[in-house]
């Protein structure tokens, strides 16, 4: 469970604060993901959101000053095709831990969708929202 200092309202591009709203929306993945036997030894579709508040800590117009949504992404996949999961949320939970891995995040929220796993719905899933530990 996460502690309570873990969870923070998102912040999504607010001036005050230097802030800009780094996302990622709708990437389409097959995962090895669920816990129930049917699951196991096949893929099935999953839908990834990924909503970052990000220091603004340099300015010009030079890659290494941004969080690039490439790197998200690539990162994602990489998550995604290490293996087996048994839930959403430790996959929600392992991206957001990658995010926060960059000192410039500071908060990310994220939602995966299973798009194929209740007949008659649309998407079953989970969304967390994980931030750094205040000093």
């Amino acid at each position: 469970m996460a502690h309570p200092d873990n969870v923070r309202p998102l912040k999504i591009a607010d001036a005050a604060h230097a802030t800009r709203h780094v996302f990622v929306r709708d990437l389409l993945l097959d995962a090895h993901i669920g816990v129930y036997a049917h699951e196991h030894g096949r893929t099935q579709p999953i839908r990834v959101n990924v909503d970052l508040t990000v220091i603004e800590v340099a300015h010009g117009d030079d890659l290494a000053n941004v969080v690039n949504y490439k790197t998200v992404v690539d990162n994602i996949k990489a998550l995604v095709d290490s293996g087996h999961l048994n839930l959403v949320e430790t996959l929600a939970e392992n991206i957001a831990a990658q995010c926060l891995e960059d000192e410039r995040v500071t908060v990310a929220r994220i939602r995966i969708e299973k798009l194929a796993a209740i007949p008659n719905a649309e998407s079953v899933g989970v969304e967390i929202e994980r931030a750094k530990s205040l000093p």
